[in-house]
């Protein structure tokens, strides 16, 4: 099951190479739009921590030898399957102005289909999801454990708070 856990995390991976190339296109259409990005001095900090959750699911299975416990890994697996359409939905839904940057179009509404319309950062649910279960797919707990502590200071502290400001201030009205 190591082989397979790692093909996995390497999938991930190449999901997150994607993710780079759609959000570049979606930058060029939004600055080609006037669009203002917020938020630049966390961005180094979240790629750190989303690159290190891929080399830290690997290195915790095979360096301390973590078994796959069908109990814990099929559930977390699905989990981490569901996460991914949650977040390609939210792609979906926010077409062009989808980044894993905060770019933000002045003048546009803030979309309330999709996923938005029950939750304000689907997206974040989605990578909150993610980073709990991957690691947990092949019971990497001090992974899914020490992302989990960094990834909420990340959003709590930072990224959310830039991008409620950045929506805030190119929607007025918004809360």
């Amino acid at each position: 099951m190591l082989g397979f856990y790692i093909a996995l995390v390497a999938a991930t991976g190449v999901e997150r190479l994607a993710e780079l190339v759609v959000s570049a296109r979606n930058a060029r259409w939004s600055f080609e739009r006037g669009g203002v990005e917020s938020g630049r001095g966390h961005f180094p900090a979240m790629v750190a921590l989303h690159t290190g959750l891929l080399v830290a699911c690997v290195a915790e299975a095979v360096l301390a030898e973590r078994p796959f416990l069908p109990w814990l890994g099929w559930p977390m697996l699905a989990l981490v399957l569901a996460s991914q359409a949650l977040r390609w939905w939210c792609v979906a839904t926010l077409g062009h102005r989808w980044n894993t940057r905060i770019i933000v179009v002045p003048g546009l509404p803030l979309v309330s289909g999709g996923p938005y319309r029950w939750m304000r950062h689907p997206n974040y649910v989605a990578v909150v999801v993610e980073g709990v279960a991957l690691p947990l797919v092949h019971s990497c707990w001090v992974t899914a454990l020490v992302f989990t502590v960094l990834n909420a200071v990340l959003l709590a502290r930072f990224r959310i708070p830039a991008e409620e400001r950045a929506l805030h201030e190119a929607v007025p009205g918004t809360r």
